[in-house]
């Protein structure tokens, strides 16, 4: 694809607000396919989700909604749209199904998975469940459709402690996350029974690189995911979701950041926040980083990678998201 006039007009004012992050020569690769996606979406009637890990130009370029799970959730089942394009990985895509059963859910690579969502599966749920008879179960947003049919409530990281205090009982199983797990049980007095799956990405850090860095950078905040490890979360000034880690970036504008998450988490807060220093010592997500222009541009013109799911499935799954979504943040 070469660059027309029409193209760089196109593109040249989302260029402007993301030259920070992304190299000129890199965009010119980029704005043919932005230039595309923007212009067949709104002739098919497709809406683009794109989560807070994304790269920058899916993020800012072509998304008409950038998010965390939560809220990509909620907008799935809000949008008008004929066909719902997520990018993200499966379990988000799965989720926006149940949200919008009637309509058409594409995910531009089926290969795009997650370790949390992987670790667990249906029958474990309904193993546990036997183990615990009557303790409700409430599973982190990052599964598959299998197991939030066998779940009583969803959460994110947002609002997993405001979930777990909402059941009003002495113990629930939390799944599949042990770190968030350990996050939630410290900050509630429930019994939490957990599952020993973690995400490959936010466990690769410790507290001893994090705290090199804060040697290295006077004065600097350092914020954690709850997906971390407890000794990441500890040795970190503030510990949140990814909306509230954009949020404490926003609110508090510290002169040095460094987000202990995703890389392009950084890179897209960056663009709202030029005033603020990114230090990015961070992991990227293999399957997040599946998604790309051409794939989704693929995608939209074939109309191909759609999820499909039982109806029992789904009338299963989604009452533990809208029961989520009704306790909210």
């Amino acid at each position: 694809m070469e660059i027309s006039a029409e193209i760089k007009k196109f593109t040249d004012p989302i260029y402007k607000k993301v030259s920070s992050t992304i190299p000129e020569m890199e965009w010119a690769m980029h704005a043919p396919y932005i230039y595309k996606i923007n212009k067949l979406k709104k002739e098919k009637n497709a809406v683009i989700l794109a989560h807070n890990y994304q790269t920058p130009e899916i993020y800012h370029g072509i998304s008409d909604f950038s998010a965390d799970s939560l809220a990509l959730a909620v907008e799935a089942s809000k949008t008008k749209a004929d066909i719902i394009i997520m990018c993200g990985v499966h379990f988000m895509a799965e989720t926006a199904k149940l949200m919008s059963p009637n309509k058409k859910v594409l995910l531009p690579d089926m290969r795009a998975g997650c370790s949390l969502s992987s670790s667990i599966t249906g029958e474990d749920v309904r193993n546990l469940k036997k183990q615990y008879p009557g303790v409700p179960v409430v599973s982190y947003v990052n599964t598959s459709a299998d197991v939030k049919a066998e779940t009583d409530v969803c959460c994110t990281s947002a609002n997993a402690v405001k979930i777990v205090n909402s059941l009003k009982v002495n113990k629930v199983i939390f799944l599949p996350d042990d770190y968030l797990a350990k996050y939630v049980a410290s900050q509630t007095n429930v019994e939490i029974i957990s599952w020993k799956g973690t995400c490959e990405v936010h466990e690769q850090f410790n507290d001893v690189e994090i705290n090199e860095i804060r040697r290295n950078n006077p004065g600097i905040k350092i914020i954690a995911h709850p997906e971390c490890p407890p000794d990441v979360i500890k040795a970190s000034d503030f510990a949140g979701s990814t909306s509230g880690m954009i949020k404490y970036v926003k609110d508090n504008q510290p002169e040095k950041v460094m987000m202990v998450t995703e890389c392009s988490m950084s890179d897209n807060v960056q663009v709202d926040n030029p005033n603020v220093k990114f230090i990015r010592p961070c992991n990227l997500c293999p399957h997040m980083k599946k998604i790309t222009l051409p794939k989704i541009l693929d995608c939209l013109e074939k109309e191909s990678n759609e999820i499909i799911m039982d109806n029992i499935t789904i009338e299963k799954a989604r009452n533990s998201v809208e029961r989520m979504v009704k306790i909210g943040r």
